[in-house]
């Protein structure tokens, strides 16, 4: 199929920006590129004057946001991806212009991620409009994800630390003890955009405890990014590709159930990074968690055949988080703690035993202790409960 323009109009006021998807993600999966087309003259020097002099009373803050997004900048964030999503940009773009155009100031509420004031009740109308005017569920949804994910990265600029994602104040990194993973297994933080950049998601902890190669974000929705992961699920081979997830639609398969036979997994093959085993963690929230292993299914259909997808089902427990962050029952648990369990689960194989799996646990555990002080806190200096709270997650039939 040939490649084709999509024009959506935002009807900015004097100089009307639109995105235009090039490409769109396609069963051969390629990336998207954005232009930005003028179709009204350059601004009045009145208009650029007006601009200039709003731009003059911003606080060193809103300076910090008015700026292009860097490569170096993304990467500091916690993505191993060496350039900015192109329609990430152009949603960044799209603010700032639309900052510029409406002569006021970009502010946000909440954690930094969400648009406040005056400036929101322009994007929200803007933006509605521009999302309802697309015809497909994939366009809909790649505008969501760049859209979410540009705000966050606005908002937090200036406020929150790019390692530890928590606020200046509160930064957590120096008490971060770091580990090396196993070379034999590769995580995949599966991430949605809402919760990209929020203080108490605890996915991040895996690239801050191992590194970026060896615990990756991909953002659900982000088409370079699941190109290049499921690129690399392909070169793996369908039988190295895992998900950490219960998976409804059949019997459960434990760690134990999936690699006590495996004769494939020799001390040896856990040495090389090529052989690794890759394992994906779906890190939003459980309401948010259909939608994206259903997307998964659909990338496999694509690459595999069909749509199924092999999934993990972990024992039981529970999270030091579920004292701060509710959950809809106690048996689910956080991204960073599925994480060490399985670790430990594959520590008490006897093939695995010698690989220090367990100590690498205990290094994600110890992590999530310290995002949980400091959380703490912080919302006792602001006055919040530390309490969780309780969800009535009761079935009636």
């Amino acid at each position: 199929m040939k490649p084709y323009l999509l024009l959506i109009p935002f009807d900015l006021p004097r100089h009307n920006v639109k995105w235009c998807p090039r490409s769109l993600f396609r069963p051969s999966p390629s990336t998207l590129t954005f232009c930005r087309i003028p179709t009204y003259p350059p601004k009045s020097m009145a208009t650029a004057a007006a601009a200039s002099s709003s731009a003059s009373s911003r606080s060193p803050l809103t300076e910090s946001r008015s700026g292009p997004i860097s490569e170096q900048e993304w990467r500091s964030w916690g993505t191993g991806s060496p350039a900015v999503p192109a329609m990430v940009l152009e949603a960044i773009q799209y603010l700032q212009d639309l900052e510029r155009e409406s002569n006021g100031q970009m502010s946000f509420g909440g954690n930094g991620g969400k648009l406040a004031g005056d400036f929101k009740v322009q994007e929200d109308k803007k933006h509605r409009a521009a999302y309802n005017a697309l015809s497909g569920s994939e366009q809909k949804l790649q505008f969501f994800s760049a859209r979410q994910i540009a705000c966050r990265l606005l908002g937090s600029r200036g406020y929150l630390c790019q390692k530890c994602w928590l606020a200046m104040e509160d930064c957590m990194c120096s008490k971060v003890r770091r580990s090396s993973l196993c070379n034999g297994i590769r995580f995949w933080v599966y991430m949605h955009p809402k919760d990209f950049l929020r203080q108490n998601n605890t996915g991040k902890l895996l690239w801050q405890v191992f590194d970026v190669q060896s615990a990756a974000l991909c953002l659900f929705g982000i088409a370079e990014h699941e190109k290049t992961m499921w690129n690399e699920f392909k070169n793996a081979g369908r039988n190295k590709v895992w998900c950490l997830y219960p998976n409804k639609s059949s019997v459960p398969k434990s760690v134990e159930d999936c690699f006590s036979h495996d004769l494939s997994l020799t001390a040896s093959s856990w040495l090389d990074r090529k052989e690794a085993l890759h394992f994906i963690l779906i890190d939003g929230t459980w309401s948010n968690s259909n939608a994206m292993v259903r997307r998964l299914k659909e990338h496999a259909k694509l690459f595999w055949g069909d749509d199924e997808l092999s999934c993990i089902s972990l024992a039981a427990g529970t999270s030091v988080m579920h004292k701060l962050r509710p959950q809809p029952s106690w048996d689910r648990t956080c991204t960073a703690a599925a994480a060490a369990e399985l670790l430990i689960e594959l520590h008490l194989l006897p093939s695995l035993s010698m690989h220090g799996l367990d100590k690498q646990a205990e290094a994600v555990e110890d992590a999530l202790e310290v995002l949980l002080e400091a959380l703490t806190r912080r919302r006792l200096r602001m006055g919040r409960s530390i309490t969780r709270k309780m969800r009535n997650t009761s079935n009636f039939s």
